[in-house]
């Protein structure tokens, strides 16, 4: 089974805000939109993205609703070539210092957007400039969680980091190009649960053909959460062993 990374899916409370705050000083620009009744969805990325790069979307419902950010979620990542040149520059732009290089050990920074979704600025030597690196999220049970991506979609562990107190531990396809989008989970040895909260929505992974794909997962036991038949055969979603919604679409 084939599932590249497609899009993070983040909620917004002002649209406009948030499309000027990524435009402006991620310099993404609209790859997408879909306008429904009741929701605005925006997919934005850099002008020269990978073919396997993963874009963002930012989803805007029209009952001007507020959301809670939780915690079983971290942040996304962002890539650039100097982690303290990228930070200075937004600093310069009015971006709220938040994290900076050096509180990080000089290997990644951290800013917020206007919703107070965490945005982590790390080094890299691949993918362009702000294309998206990973998406972070915490999880109970690491083992169960490494399996679930691993056993459900293929997934290969490619990077782990252990410390004192946690680990991290990175996944994506096997197969998947550097500038493809990974998931980092998170698992804090203190045995802390956490709250999906409603801020963050989904991560996608992209396939060639949906229905093959949900027979897969469904053989494989994955949660059969939204089939593709109630959503119009456009998309389908399931669940990882935490709660966090994967949606599952061709592009």
């Amino acid at each position: 089974m084939h599932a590249i990374l497609d899009h993070v899916m983040m909620r917004v409370e002002d649209l406009d805000a948030s499309l000027e705050w990524y435009t402006t000083h991620l310099d993404y620009e609209e790859k997408g939109r879909w306008e429904a009744d009741t929701f605005t969805n925006v997919f934005l990325g850099p002008e020269e993205m990978h073919d396997e790069g993963a874009l963002l979307e930012l989803t805007y419902n029209h009952d001007d609703r507020t959301y809670e950010q939780g915690d079983a979620w971290g942040h996304i990542a962002v890539r650039t070539d100097d982690v303290y040149d990228a930070y200075e520059e937004l600093m310069d732009e009015g971006v709220e210092d938040y994290r900076d290089p050096d509180s990080c050990g000089g290997r990644y920074a951290f800013v917020t957007d206007p919703d107070g979704h965490e945005i982590e600025i790390v080094q890299r030597d691949h993918g362009v400039e702000w294309s998206l690196d990973h998406t972070m999220m915490r999880v109970e049970d690491a083992d169960a969680a490494i399996g679930w991506y691993t056993r459900k979609l293929e997934y290969d562990l490619f990077r782990r980091e252990e410390f004192e107190d946690f680990a991290l531990y990175f996944l994506k396809p096997e197969d998947a190009a550097d500038e493809a989008m990974s998931v980092e989970l998170t698992y804090n040895y203190d045995g802390s649960t956490y709250d999906i909260g409603d801020s963050w929505g989904h991560v996608a992974v992209r396939t060639d053909d949906l229905d093959d794909a949900w027979e897969t997962l469904m053989t494989r036991h994955a949660e059969d959460y939204r089939d593709p038949e109630s959503c119009d055969h456009n998309y389908a979603f399931t669940k990882t062993n935490d709660g966090h919604e994967i949606e599952v679409v061709t592009r």
